[in-house]
């Protein structure tokens, strides 16, 4: 086992690793930031929980309740379709990692593409079957959440009933619109791994071009949660 270890360690060189960890530190920490700024600064997030509150808000006065039902399931089919797709895509990257000395000889082929020996080629699609398993469970778990959320919509008392048994409208959209939100954030979290797998493919040209990549990745992803236009409409600036 520790001559195995070894050996993987001693199969990249300081700055693979470098860029390596960067990738992880990144991924971790704009999540950790993105989180924790959208308490202080407008979010796309933050901002359609606001609109997922209202709608959940709307619904306690309306006697039919059909067009919240179809809502939610329409958007439960995004995670669906993605979960599906990440299926594919983990199948066809173990299915690589049979053929690795083959799929290996095809990459030197490609220009600018880094020389790397079968193992570190491996390493690398590793990286990326560890990123799509991550994006499906995130994927899958999304589903789930939407799937509290209609439960909670089915369940909700007719618009009198919050009159005659003094219930709270209130605090049926917080509860109903957390639902929903935690299940968009955790949408978020699967497309974001996605991005960054576009990251990860960088690796297979050099660490540097990886680094970069990981790093307008992350820029990418600020600009479109707390800069895009997107945002600015939805808080009517």
């Amino acid at each position: 086992m520790d001559t195995a270890v070894a050996k993987i360690v001693s199969a990249l060189p300081w700055y693979e690793w470098a860029a390596l960890a960067w990738f992880f530190v990144a991924w971790v920490g704009y999540a950790t930031f993105a989180r924790r700024r959208a308490a202080v600064q407008p979010s796309i997030l933050a901002a359609t929980n606001r609109v997922r509150r209202l709608w959940m808000l709307q619904s306690t006065y309306r006697e039919n309740r059909v067009i919240d039902g179809v809502v939610v399931q329409n958007l439960s089919t995004s995670p669906s379709f993605f979960a599906s797709t990440t299926i594919l895509i983990i199948g066809g990257l173990l299915a690589l990692l049979g053929t690795s000395e083959r799929a290996t000889e095809l990459v030197h082929e490609i220009p600018f593409a880094a020389r790397t020996t079968t193992l570190v080629f491996d390493l690398k699609l590793l990286l990326l079957t560890g990123i799509f398993v991550y994006a499906f469970f995130r994927f899958t778990w999304s589903m789930r959440q939407y799937s509290f959320g209609a439960l909670l919509v089915a369940s909700l008392p007719e618009p009198e009933q919050f009159i005659e048994q003094g219930l709270s409208r209130e605090a049926f959209a917080d509860r109903a619109g957390h639902v929903v939100g935690m299940a968009a954030e955790t949408f978020n979290d699967g497309l974001r791994a996605y991005y960054l797998a576009f990251a990860a493919i960088g690796w297979f040209f050099s660490p540097l071009a990886f680094a970069l990549a990981t790093a307008g990745v992350i820029y990418i992803l600020y600009q479109r949660e707390f800069r895009s236009e997107v945002l600015a409409a939805l808080l009517g600036e």
